[in-house]
């Protein structure tokens, strides 16, 4: 599966959220980093969901730039 992934940029790190995998979140010092760790968590989120007989959620989240004028 493909999920969406927001990477934010904080004062001394980057941080990175899933939007459908509500609490999947993780961090890392530098934007390859956080995409390693998101990624682990991500797998982590979904062994979870699965241990505990939940539904895994189909990626649904569009990422997309939009230009300012």
């Amino acid at each position: 599966m493909r999920y969406g992934v927001v990477i934010e940029k904080g004062l001394n790190n980057f941080s990175a959220y899933v939007p459908d995998l509500p609490g999947c979140v993780s961090t890392g010092s530098t934007i390859d980093e956080v995409e390693m760790n998101i990624k682990e968590a991500i797998s982590f989120h979904i062994e979870g969901l699965k241990d505990d007989g939940l539904d895994i959620p189909d990626p649904s989240a569009i990422c997309e730039y939009v230009e300012t004028p």
